[in-house]
C-alpha cells in the first residue's frame, strides 16, 4: 500500500510573529507556482496560507489600533498646551 505523504508539524499560525507568517505564505506561494506541491497536501497548503492570512491582518488591525491610539495621544497632550501663535504651523507631534 502507498504512504500518503504528511505535511510536517508546523507551529500554530498564532504563535509566529508576523514576519515568520508572511515568510510562510511566501514559501507556500512560491511552492504553488512551481506546482512542487503534492495535489494529496494542496488543500492543507491553501488552509495553512489562509490561516497565516488571517493571522496576519489581525496583528496589522491591532498594531494599526495601536499606532493610532498613540497618536491620538500625542495630539490630545499637544491641544493642551498654548500654541505658539506666531509658528503658523500645526504639527501632528
Amino acid at each position: 500500500m502507498a504512504e500518503r505523504k504528511t505535511s510536517p508539524k508546523k507551529t500554530p499560525a498564532k504563535k509566529l510573529s508576523f514576519g515568520e507568517a508572511v515568510s510562510e505564505v511566501e514559501q507556500i506561494l512560491a511552492n504553488l507556482e512551481q506546482d512542487e506541491v503534492d495535489i494529496d497536501l494542496l488543500g492543507d497548503e491553501v488552509k495553512r496560507a489562509v490561516e497565516l492570512i488571517q493571522v496576519c491582518r489581525q496583528k496589522l488591525e491591532k498594531t494599526d489600533s495601536e499606532v493610532r491610539e498613540l497618536v491620538a495621544g500625542l495630539q490630545q497632550s499637544g491641544s493642551e498646551e498654548e500654541p505658539d501663535p506666531g509658528s503658523g504651523e500645526d504639527l501632528p507631534f
